[in-house]
């Protein structure tokens, strides 16, 4: 099988940490390009689901509690040749990635090996609410829910690792995740109600098909270091999303509410997203990269359902 280099390494192992929707799809992309094959790809995993579906690939895969004390993932980084993905999300409380940091503990205690490389899967919600502004990856950093004070701590873990052991790290701050297997299908059906136009603030998408190319790239150039923001760059509202999702689908269109209505009828989780806005700037990622997105902006025939 073949290898791949990465500055002056060959990639010899991988291990995808965290195998949800994002990580199965980067698992079967890279078994599916033999050029990009490392000898050995190992996924931590925890579910059982997740793990008959990496076996069925026929890839080694471990479960671990990612909340137990210490979860054990002695001797799997076995040598440096090892590129690591990782996508695991952060527990659902607090503002402290302890999944994150329960993992670099982990690499920490076998120093006799370190990865070759990190990419790390965050989220654009680091930077808040900006007012619809548009944001590139210098703008500072502003949190305002817990879930995106997690992704700014493991952000944080992973570069003060990467710093001391001098391992190249990938941030790749994502925005809303879609794809033809990914709508929001169940809430449009569910008659739930939707922002309209004028209260609605700016979306930011990055379809499922072009963040694993990205991934992908991110692991084997070692020309890609630091932050990137990865969105379709056509950042348009919520409502606007939602309408035309509907309308690729056949569904009748949501109703429109005002904001002042929404906060007495949507859930906390959903008004918390009402309450920020902002315009992703993907420069770039797209420089970088030397990427040119397969879904650069929402067509309607990239919303229907499979």
């Amino acid at each position: 099988m073949n290898k791949s280099n990465l500055s002056g390494h060959t990639i010899s192992q991988i291990i995808i940490a965290g195998c949800g929707y994002i990580g199965r799809k980067v698992l079967t992309e890279i078994i599916s390009r033999k050029t990009l094959s490392a000898k050995k790809i190992i996924t931590l995993v925890n579910t059982k689901q997740s793990q008959e579906f990496c076996l069925q690939q026929e890839v080694e895969s471990i479960l671990i509690d990612l909340d137990a004390p210490a979860f054990i993932m002695k001797d799997i980084v076995k040598n440096t040749d090892t590129l690591v993905y990782y996508f695991i999300a952060p527990p659902r409380k607090g503002i402290i990635d302890s999944r994150a940091k329960q993992f670099i503990e982990q690499l920490k205690q076998n120093q006799s090996y370190s990865p070759v490389k990190i990419v790390l899967i965050s989220t654009t919600g680091v930077y808040g609410n900006c007012q619809g502004k548009w944001v590139d990856e210098e703008y500072p950093l502003n949190p305002q829910v817990d879930r995106a004070r997690r992704r700014v701590d493991a952000e944080q873990q992973f570069q003060s690792y990467c710093q001391r052991f001098n391992i190249p790290l990938v941030i790749l701050r994502v925005s809303g995740i879609y794809s033809s297997e990914k709508l929001p299908l169940k809430r449009i059906r569910s008659n739930t109600p939707i922002v309209c136009q004028t209260d609605s603030p700016y979306s930011n998408r990055i379809h499922s098909d072009d963040l694993v190319e990205i991934c992908i790239e991110a692991g084997i150039n070692n020309k890609i270091i630091g932050v990137f923001n990865c969105a379709d760059g056509h950042p348009t509202t919520m409502y606007d999303y939602f309408i035309k999702v509907a309308q690729a689908n056949h569904l009748p269109e949501p109703i429109a509410i005002s904001l002042h209505k929404a906060r007495s009828q949507l859930s906390a989780g959903m008004l918390s997203y009402m309450d920020e806005s902002r315009r992703i700037n993907n420069k770039k990622l797209l420089e970088i990269f030397n990427l040119k997105l397969q879904y650069p902006y929402l067509k309607l025939e990239n919303l229907k359902a499979d």
